[in-house]
């Protein structure tokens, strides 16, 4: 499962009212610069510094709410709503005709333990967001997740900017309950190996000659 688009949806009149006052104050371009063209900018709600203007997201260390959390209540019970822990909250705008290239968010996955939550406040039917091959058109108010470890873009080819809300979080037992309600498959799976690389783990392990590595060898040989 690529994504969710969970059954249920977020007011979108009071989304947008919050977020006209936060659209007066100062939006950072976003950092990853190689990865877009157009127009591409950011405002945190929650960040490592507690300021508004730092967008980077960082692992392993305390966030902090932001003075413009403070600019949006109805957000807020939003946060509140998900029990677990969030990051790196955020405000994304992609401006008319602009792009984010096809790329990877490596170890933001579900079954990596963090997961990213999508809610758009302002789109248009010309905001196309493609995973792997399937292409998506979020609706305002409505909550997604997906998997952004695998290949994504966007593109806005409409008149108006893109803003989303988009959280990080960190997956729990009540993380689980919600995905699986959703009918995501929460068992974990093998990870698979080509022929050669197989070949040189068996090589390694064979040079220990423990009874682990004879049962990780077995394991491997046994494995399509």
């Amino acid at each position: 499962m690529n994504y969710i688009r969970f059954s249920y949806t977020y007011d979108r009149d009071k989304l947008s009212t919050e977020l006209k006052n936060v659209l007066q104050q100062d939006w950072s371009i976003h950092f990853n610069s190689k990865d877009f063209n157009g127009d591409w900018r950011s405002i945190s709600l929650r960040s490592a510094t507690g300021k508004s203007n730092d967008i980077y997201a960082q692992a392993n260390v305390g966030y902090k709410d932001t003075p413009v959390l403070e600019m949006m209540p109805y957000v807020r019970g939003i946060l509140d709503g998900w029990q677990c822990e969030k990051e790196a909250v955020r405000l994304l705008s992609l401006a008319p005709g602009s792009e984010i290239k096809p790329h990877k968010d490596m170890g933001c996955g579900y079954r990596d333990g963090n997961f990213r939550i999508h809610i758009p406040i302002i789109t248009n039917p010309d905001v196309l967001f493609t995973v792997e091959d399937e292409t998506l058109h979020l609706q305002a108010g409505e909550c997604w997740y997906m998997d952004f470890s695998l290949t994504h873009s966007i593109v806005n080819h409409g008149n108006t900017a893109r803003v989303h809300l988009i959280m990080d979080c960190i997956r729990n037992e009540w993380t689980d309950r919600l995905f699986a309600a959703q009918g995501f498959d929460l068992s974990e799976k093998e990870p698979s190996y080509d022929a050669a690389t197989k070949a040189r783990m068996i090589e390694e392990l064979e040079k220990l000659d423990t009874d682990i590595a004879r049962n990780i060898i077995a394991s491997l040989k046994a494995a399509p």
